[in-house]
């Protein structure tokens, strides 16, 4: 074969290595790269070749390297890593030579076959890693060139001899073997539970650290507002900000009475001393609960901190002109507001229908979290979900401007689905018998998906969990709740009207 070209499309590297390998005693190899999982799927022919390797080094250390490429990271189930790892080992102890040369120095990756009367070569920009053969997939576009044309091999032969005994070349045989025998042994237990530990709560590490999340130069607590918060609620608005600073947004959605109203004005207050500007969304009914601290009045127990956000109803995003406080609404800059705070936002749980004329929904979408600056949002709500999780998935789309793969590196392929998921699953379990419906069996059943998002955005605490987690002695106990007094009063106590279904039975047969 003069030549062939090789893009693990239409052919795979793994199957031209493989076929070059069968009568070459000796390899050349210059990568950029080399994996466990590429190395053991051409362990076969290479466990018997004399082989040279030329590898690529850098800052990160070369057993992180070997364990997991790009691409590979679903191989890593398989358990497979101490068997390639010893497999590796017996390769480099008994028939290769390893040096290093810096990374940036590496154009292309070489591979050069030299046998008893033939030679051929293999260069390109495919390292020896499992995406590099082409055995996981990969949107990279690999392209490599080879042939078995003596006179180009012998050529490209010489170009690796020449860069094997260059001076700025090291041995790295021993750093190699090292790392090969850390991956193949076996590792304490001890090691192995804190590793597991740190898989599972790595994200949760730095949340722990309070003056990671707060800039502490802001004054935020210094201000009236974080005095007059319990325990408790300094932690609300500590993860609220972490929340909002990692994934630009929140749902806070602890139980009625718990202060998430004096949490978000903690909140604002924090974004107010970074210049930030802020939008209050609140329904008309609760327009004063807000309004109130940003005013010059008696009545404004935080005066002192000179709130200056502003405030709209929720109904005034379908208006296009007139006044809304003494808020222009034909002259709103509704694209510079930092953070949105929005109150009972689970009035916001229905998107709008493709044809409609412009709902709040959209003018929030559009024209205030989509345009303009880059909008945080905090939505307020005891009970963002009414009657289906797809309630949970309009708001969520709020903090992901619309973009189902938002959260994507954090396990969330597709959050409409993982929703939609979690919705059959609810509805199944309705289905179940009383005696099955039980909580910890609709836990069970959940896909984890659905939690993982509940985790990432949302703060749900109860009395029960204020209860078990804080000490009450500072802040005092919760008022019990007495059980309700049904009272059945009868309007007509001397039956002198008839009763509801006569006049219901008379109104039937009347006609029109």
């Amino acid at each position: 074969m003069p030549g062939w070209m090789i893009d693990n499309r239409n052919t795979k590297l793994a199957s031209i290595l493989q076929e070059q390998l069968q009568g070459s005693p000796e390899l050349s190899l210059l990568l950029k790269n080399l994996s466990l999982s590429g190395f053991s799927a051409l362990y076969e022919q290479l466990k018997s070749c004399k082989s040279r390797l030329l590898l690529a080094i850098d800052d990160q250390p070369l057993s992180k390297r070997l364990a997991v490429a790009v691409g590979e990271e679903a191989l890593q189930q398989d358990l497979e890593q101490k068997r390639r790892a010893r497999q590796l080992l017996a390769w480099l102890q008994a028939n290769a030579s390893v040096k290093g040369i810096a990374s940036g120095r590496l154009p292309n990756n070489l591979y050069h076959f030299k046998g008893t009367s033939r030679q051929a070569f293999v260069q390109g920009s495919s390292a020896l890693t499992a995406a590099g053969l082409g055995l996981v997939y990969s949107d990279q576009l690999d392209m490599n060139m080879g042939s078995d044309d003596l006179a180009q091999a012998q050529q490209m032969l010489q170009w690796f001899d020449q860069h094997w005994q260059d001076s700025s070349v090291v041995n790295i045989q021993n750093e190699l073997i090292e790392a090969a025998s850390f991956l193949a042994s076996d590792q304490p237990a001890e090691l192995i539970y804190f590793l597991v530990l740190y898989r599972l709560f790595q994200e949760l590490l730095t949340e722990i650290d309070e003056d990671a999340i707060v800039k502490s130069k802001t004054g935020i607590k210094q201000t009236q507002i974080w005095s007059k918060l319990y325990p408790f609620q300094k932690d609300g608005v500590l993860g609220v900000i972490d929340k909002l600073e990692r994934y630009n947004g929140c749902i806070l959605a602890d139980s009625v009475g718990l202060g998430k109203t004096f949490e978000a004005l903690a909140v604002i207050k924090y974004y107010e001393l970074r210049n930030a500007r802020v939008l209050v969304l609140a329904p008309k009914k609760l327009r004063e609960n807000w309004t109130l601290y940003t005013q010059n009045d008696k009545r404004n127990l935080l005066s002192q901190d000179r709130f200056s956000y502003n405030v709209l109803n929720h109904t005034d995003l379908t208006r296009s002109n007139g006044l809304s406080g003494d808020i222009n609404l034909a002259t709103v800059n509704w694209g510079n507001y930092d953070l949105v705070v929005i109150d009972e936002s689970h009035n916001f749980r229905n998107a709008s229908v493709a044809g409609e004329r412009h709902t709040r929904y959209s003018r929030l979408m559009d024209d205030i979290i989509c345009s303009g600056v880059k909008t945080k949002v905090l939505m307020l709500s005891a009970t963002p979900v009414n009657n289906r999780l797809n309630d949970l998935k309009n708001q969520i789309a709020f903090v992901t401007e619309g973009d189902d793969q938002a959260l994507e590196q954090h396990g969330i392929a597709d959050i409409s689905n993982t929703l939609k998921q979690a919705q059959t699953r609810f509805n199944e379990w309705l289905k179940r018998t009383e005696a099955s419906r039980t909580t910890e069996q609709l836990l069970s059943s959940l896909n984890f998906g659905y939690f993982k998002i509940l985790d990432l955005l949302t703060i749900a605490r109860s009395r029960k969990h204020i209860e078990k987690y804080y000490n009450l002695e500072d802040m005092g106990a919760f008022p019990e709740r007495l059980k309700p007094v049904n009272i059945k009063a009868d309007f007509d106590s001397q039956g002198n009207f008839p009763s509801l279904r006569e006049i219901n039975t008379t109104i039937e047969r009347m006609n029109l």
